[in-house]
C-alpha cells in the first residue's frame, strides 16, 4: 500500500455524514498510516423533494452524482446507505465492502409513547415515503390513511411534529444512528413490515480498477453481513424492482441455514405475496 490519503464520497444528509465519519473512522483504526478525508456531495434525490419517490422512477436517485465521481476519480469510495444503491451498478464500479449490520426494522412515530400499528385510531393518518411500508401498513390496516413524505430524517420529524397526523414510519437505524430514538414509539416487528433490501447496512463502492480502495474496503467488511444483504439484493434484482415497486426483503443466518423472508405487494395493500 503506497498511497497515504483516501477520499470518501458521500451525500450532505446529517445521517449520510455520520454514516461516512463512521467509516472514515473504522478505516482510520485499521490503517493507521492513511488519511482520510471526506467529500459531500449533493444528488438528485436531495434537490428534488416535492415529489414522491415512486414518482421520480429513478434506480439511482441518491447515488448517481456520487459514482460520477468515483469514476472521474475525484473520490476513492463512496459511502451509502445500502439501501439506497441499485442491484445493477454503472459498468467499471462494484460493491467492495458492507459493514455491520445495524437494527433492521422500522418504527413508529407517534404524538404519544408505547403506541402500535393495532393501536393507531381507527382511521388514522400516517405519512411515509416509501411504496414499500405504505403497502404493508395497508395491508395490516386498509383503514389508515398513508400520506406521502420526503427529506432527511430532521425535516420530517419537525413535519410530523407540526402536522395532525397520527403517526409516521421511519428506519430504526438512522434514528438511533443519530441519538434520535427518544422519538421512537414503538419498534414495528419485521413479521408485520419487512425492511427495505440492505437496510441498516453501510455499502462502500469503489471502481473495479482501484486497488488501493479495494485493500481499505476489505479490511472493514463484515461478511456476516455480506452473506444476508446479498441473499436480499438478489431477490430484489430478481423482481426488478425500485422505488416504484413494493418490495421489501430481510435474511437472517441460523445455526441450519440462511432464511430469506420477502415481500412484494400493490401500492394500495390489497394484493401481496
Amino acid at each position: 500500500m503506497t498511497k497515504e490519503k483516501i477520499i470518501i464520497g458521500t451525500r450532505k444528509s446529517e445521517l449520510a455524514l455520520w454514516q461516512a465519519y463512521y467509516v472514515k473512522k473504522e478505516i482510520e483504526k485499521k490503517f493507521r498510516n492513511i488519511k482520510v478525508e471526506i467529500k459531500k456531495i449533493s444528488t438528485k434525490g436531495d434537490k428534488i423533494l416535492d415529489v414522491s419517490l415512486s414518482k421520480i422512477g429513478d434506480k439511482g436517485l441518491f447515488t448517481k452524482e456520487i459514482e460520477k465521481e468515483l469514476l472521474e476519480g475525484t473520490i476513492d469510495i463512496a459511502v451509502h446507505s445500502l439501501k439506497d444503491l441499485p442491484t445493477v451498478l454503472p459498468k467499471g464500479l462494484e460493491l467492495a465492502a458492507v459493514t455491520k449490520r445495524h437494527d433492521v426494522e422500522d418504527v413508529l412515530i407517534a404524538k404519544k409513547k408505547k403506541v402500535t400499528l393495532e393501536s393507531l385510531p381507527e382511521c388514522a393518518t400516517v405519512a411515509t415515503g416509501s411504496l414499500r411500508r405504505a403497502s404493508q401498513i395497508l395491508h395490516l390496516r386498509p383503514d389508515i390513511k398513508v400520506v406521502d413524505i420526503r427529506g432527511n430524517v430532521q425535516t420530517r420529524l419537525k413535519k410530523f411534529a407540526a402536522s395532525k397526523w397520527d403517526g409516521m414510519i421511519l428506519a430504526r437505524a438512522g434514528l438511533e444512528r443519530l441519538k434520535l430514538k427518544k422519538h421512537i414509539s414503538s419498534i414495528i416487528p419485521t413479521y408485520q413490515i419487512l425492511p427495505a433490501v440492505g437496510q441498516g447496512a453501510i455499502g462502500i463502492e469503489i471502481t473495479s480498477k482501484n486497488k488501493f480502495a479495494k485493500e481499505i474496503a476489505k479490511g472493514i467488511h463484515d461478511k456476516k453481513t455480506e452473506l444476508t444483504v446479498t441473499a436480499e439484493r438478489a431477490f430484489l434484482n430478481a423482481l426488478g424492482g425500485g422505488c416504484q415497486v413494493p418490495i421489501g426483503a430481510y435474511a437472517e443466518l441460523k445455526s441450519n441455514g440462511l432464511y430469506l423472508s420477502g415481500f412484494v405487494g400493490s401500492p394500495d395493500g390489497t394484493i401481496t405475496f
